[in-house]
């Protein structure tokens, strides 16, 4: 049994007009490390507030050791409102993982908590749900009591419905009272998708330049899931970036290959609000 790990936020739903608030501290010259009065009166968010806000947007890949991400900079200099579909995808993105970011991927998905379960492990399985079928599978692997992980599981539904988080990535959506679908989601620009495969292939083939197609295609806690899309239209995506000079593809004779062509992934995110 394994811990759901969905504790860091309070009670306090995902709202990217909060974390901009936090963002706008955190590039700073004391960044996060300032005083709590002082984050207080910066930030307008309450004594019990500050902290988990902050958390959110560490696990949001936005904050790193108190100060913004590198990719939080990029955040703030072209979308300081948050209202971009790419900051969206990218808070997403780095939800995923939990509190674990890019780190070597556990054997399990669940082992990171609720939040990787759900993206990696549940959803691939259920592209309709209901909220009660969720927390039946949840309280079957994570040790807290059944009301606690019904009421956890909770915040990751809100985050990705309400429109004040990630519901225009439309990763899922809420079609009636408790009933869920997934699989037709509102992708960002191939420059985004492009920054995510990078980040994912340093995590996992570190400086190789050339990997095969089904390595991609059958990645663990890789592309296919964290976009939710089914195996049959990465192609057309792949083809998108190899268009913007991002990749190469070997096509000719199996097995076919992909070659990395970009030097720097944050150049990929950059261009991905550029060109947005």
């Amino acid at each position: 049994m394994t811990k759901i790990q969905l504790h860091f936020n309070g009670n306090f739903s995902l709202k990217k007009e909060e974390i901009k608030r936090i963002l706008n501290a955190a590039s700073e010259t004391e960044g996060l490390k300032d005083t709590l009065q002082n984050l207080m009166e910066k930030t307008g968010l309450g004594n019990a507030k500050v902290g988990k806000i902050k958390t959110w947007s560490v696990r949001a890949g936005l904050i790193k050791d108190n100060y913004l991400s590198p990719e939080g900079k990029i955040v703030l200099k072209h979308d300081p409102n948050l209202q971009s579909i790419i900051t969206d995808w990218l808070m997403h993105f780095y939800l995923s993982f939990g509190n674990q970011g890019l780190n070597k991927i556990p054997e399990n998905p669940a082992d990171w908590g609720g939040w990787t379960y759900f993206v990696y492990t549940f959803l691939p399985q259920n592209l309709t749900f209901t909220k009660n079928t969720l927390d039946k599978n949840s309280i079957s692997i994570f040790e807290e009591p059944d009301q606690v992980i019904s009421q956890r599981m909770k915040y990751i539904l809100r985050a990705y419905t309400e429109q004040q988080a990630l519901a225009n990535c439309q990763f899922i959506k809420e079609i009636k009272s408790d009933y869920y679908e997934s699989g037709n989601p509102n992708l960002p620009n191939s420059y985004l998708i492009g920054y995510l495969l990078a980040k994912l292939w340093q995590r996992d083939f570190g400086q190789e330049t050339s990997v095969l197609t089904e390595e991609i295609i059958k990645q663990k806690m890789g592309i296919l899931p964290v976009l939710g899309i089914q195996p049959e239209s990465l192609q057309q995506h792949l083809n998108a970036i190899e268009s913007l000079g991002i990749i190469e593809q070997r096509r000719t004779v199996a097995p076919y290959q992909i070659i990395r062509r970009w030097d720097n992934p944050l150049t990929l995110l950059e261009k991905a609000y550029v060109n947005h």
